[in-house]
């Protein structure tokens, strides 16, 4: 298991403990300070552990090295993971949903005004727990703990969005008891529209989309750095768990010999993969010219970017 497969499990072990500890107090204090904005919360927590367990489960499969029948490795059970935990946004959304109106109908007491004091510590709790688990995705390029992090996330703003209902409730008096359920709804559509934009870099990554035009444009340069490689033709990126792997067409002198050709092209992966860390693999694909560099370039309509700054 490498670095980046160890960090990004202590982080889901972080959303696991902290989901399940707020999930017990969010329900305990929406039962006894009668706010169903809190039970709320505490549900959308409730799945939160467990769908932080399977992003749990899911990188510790995906961290499994290649063998004989998974030559690529294990990292596409990352993406499948991303959504479960998507489908459980989705229903905890409806189950928050359906609920609230339920309750906005139905007349029923204020809520207590300690549940503010509660609330308060779990909107920074939970902002804090997004900013952590959010870094630890972008360190370890993981797309299932990036989808607990906005877990983190939606969790603040259900309850920020509890937090200005119970206190509109409360300041205004007999008449808005139900100011916290109708927060609840506005929350519920809030991790709906969330669930979406954890889907969609998900499903493209399921199915090998272009989604890496910054990484594409960084390969380039760096192979423009390595000796004997006049300029570069097709470059895709496919992302499979934590890693990308390459397929690269390099272009070269056709007058060198195929060991030349051989050297350039390990020369060429080997500096890929020292300067992009998270490259698993480059497929190098060779490509001559009989053209001098000025005049493939030129033909080519190629700026010469070893010639820029």
């Amino acid at each position: 298991m490498n670095d980046n497969s160890e960090k990004a499990i202590k982080a889901s072990i972080f959303s696991i403990l902290g989901n399940a500890s707020l999930a017990i107090i969010k329900f305990l204090a929406g039962f006894f300070g009668n706010s169903y904005a809190l039970i709320a919360d505490a549900i959308e927590s409730s799945a939160d552990v467990f769908s932080s367990i399977f992003v749990f489960l899911g990188l510790k499969y995906s961290s499994r090295p290649a063998d004989e029948n998974h030559p690529y490795g294990h990292g596409k059970a990352e993406a499948l993971i991303t959504f479960l935990v998507v489908t459980f946004l989705i229903v905890s959304a409806v189950i928050i949903g359906i609920e609230s109106v339920k309750n906005i109908l139905t007349p029923h007491h204020q809520p207590a005004p300690f549940t503010l004091l509660v609330l308060g510590g779990i909107i920074l709790f939970k902002e804090l727990s997004f900013q952590y688990v959010m870094r630890k995705s972008k360190e370890t390029n993981s797309s299932s703990l990036k989808a607990d992090a906005w877990h983190h996330r939606s969790d603040a703003i259900t309850s920020l969005m509890a937090f200005i209902g119970i206190s509109i409730s409360l300041a205004m008096g007999n008449g808005w008891e139900a100011a916290d359920d109708v927060a609840a709804l506005l929350a519920s559509t809030f991790i709906l529209y969330n669930a979406y934009k954890i889907l969609r870099p998900a499903l493209g990554e399921i199915m090998d989309e272009q989604l890496y035009d910054d990484e594409i444009e960084q390969i380039r340069k760096i192979a423009l750095t390595v000796p004997g490689v006049i300029a570069t033709e097709k470059c895709n990126v496919r992302k499979s768990g934590m890693d990308y792997y390459v397929d690269l067409h390099a272009i070269v002198d056709g007058n060198i010999s195929v060991v030349e050709g051989h050297e350039i092209s390990h020369n060429l992966k080997d500096a890929v993969q020292v300067q992009m860390k998270q490259v698993k693999d480059v497929l190098i694909h060779i490509e001559p010219t009989f053209l001098s560099v000025r005049e493939y370039l030129r033909q080519n309509n190629i700026k010469d970017k070893r010639t820029e700054d």
